[in-house]
């Protein structure tokens, strides 16, 4: 029987961002609105430079018994991993190898070592030692992290554009309420490719500069790279954190361009609260998706006044500090919003918008959150929205109270 209101939590996470790989340092630099992982690159689009939001770590290699998945992809991927390798083992021990699912979103793989391996094959007439098309199928890094952790579960990849990896939460819950699954490895991953840039630099998506979510100036996005991946459980009374909510859509309104209403956006939005029984006011913060395109941000300006209609939360969009991570983009938010109602953030602080405040009159004004904001935090939403009309919004809540909060009310 699928027990579709079982609380599901977060029991372990891995990260591997442009804003560090370890929790503190990602929160730390989050808070402080960091835009060092920002980074001038002039070998990714063919017309001109491009600010990226790049992963600066040392990454772990691949060992020859990894060959044939061997790609930056999967060494974000293996990063990550590398964090919550002991709690995976302790849980195979627990609930053995086929109880563990694993569910990844993607929206490049290893494109970037194909793009190699052909230019490699241009140059020398065949292609390198180790290559294989397989490297930068879709499945991959699902395939990867199934092998490297020795798993024999579910396994599957979901690659719905920019909604990836939020979306990847709601297959992880639906395997583990319909008892598929006793623990299933959630996440995403995304690296730089060519392909990448200059498809949206065809549709003209690519900022000439920073990105600037919300501004009247804002002309397109920075894109990004990452991996963050989660261990999700059935929740118990000992765990602090848990995915409360997850709504999803798909209006279908354009290849590519968003509802202007936003419907699916609201309807994503609202699903998320109906699943976490919260009224709209109840929600601390608002994790935007907020890529700085005119119309991504113009609809869901008016989507979250439409679902917020009493008072509307202290909301940013974090992707001036990380690009937009495609596929990686909801879990690596997912896991900036984990942290946020984690211990480490005893202070209630804040992500700050970082843009020219250079408010678009044409849209809804939206309380964008500034350098030292802070306030009380149960309840956050992060919004994830992709072409097609693929849309996603999760709900994370915090269960126990700190040790801050518990002492402030003695």
């Amino acid at each position: 029987m699928v027990k579709s209101n079982s609380a599901i939590a977060i029991t372990q996470i891995g990260l591997c961002t442009p804003l560090g790989d370890t929790p503190k340092s990602v929160l730390n630099n989050l808070i402080a609105a960091n835009i060092a992982g920002m980074q001038w690159r002039d070998d990714l689009m063919f017309e001109r430079p491009v600010l990226v939001g790049e992963v600066a770590s040392k990454l772990p290699e691949l060992g020859p018994q990894w060959r044939q998945f061997n790609s930056r992809n999967n060494q974000l991927a293996l990063m990550a991993a590398l964090q919550i390798e002991q709690y995976v083992i302790d849980a195979k021990t627990q609930y053995s190898a086929k109880r563990i699912g694993v569910v990844i979103g993607t929206s490049t793989s290893g494109i970037a070592t194909g793009e190699q391996a052909l230019a490699h094959q241009s140059q020398h007439g065949e292609f390198p030692a180790g290559y294989d098309y397989s490297q930068q199928e879709l499945g991959d890094s699902s395939q990867f992290l199934q092998c490297y952790f020795g798993l024999s579960g579910p396994c599957l990849t979901v690659s719905t554009a920019c909604s990836s990896s939020a979306k990847a939460f709601a297959s992880a819950r639906r395997l583990l309420n319909a008892e598929l699954c006793d623990m299933v490895i959630v996440g995403g991953v995304d690296s730089l490719c060519q392909l990448t840039l200059n498809g949206f630099n065809s549709l003209e998506s690519i900022s000439s500069a920073h990105c600037q979510p919300f501004s009247r100036n804002r002309d397109g996005i920075n894109i990004g790279e990452g991996a963050a991946l989660f261990t999700l459980e059935r929740a118990t009374a000992r765990d602090d954190i848990l995915v409360s909510g997850v709504g999803e859509s798909s209006d279908a309104y354009h290849i590519s361009a968003p509802h202007p209403d936003g419907t699916g956006a609201i309807t994503a939005m609202q699903s998320a609260l109906k699943m976490a029984n919260l009224d709209a006011e109840q929600i601390s913060y608002l994790n935007l998706h907020g890529t700085a395109t005119p119309k991504n941000d113009a609809m869901e300006s008016r989507a979250v006044t439409a679902v917020f209609t009493h008072k509307i939360p202290p909301c940013s969009s974090t992707k001036p500090l990380t690009g937009h991570t495609l596929g990686a983009a909801g879990a690596i938010e997912a896991a900036f919003c984990y942290l946020l109602l984690s211990d480490l953030n005893l202070d209630n602080k804040l992500p700050p918008q970082v843009w020219d405040q250079q408010q678009d009159t044409d849209n809804p004004v939206l309380p964008l959150v500034t350098y030292g904001d802070a306030t009380v935090l149960h309840h956050v939403m992060s919004n994830s929205f992709a072409f097609g009309g693929s849309n996603a919004s999760l709900i994370f809540s915090r269960q126990r109270k700190t040790t801050n909060e518990t002492n402030s009310h003695a």
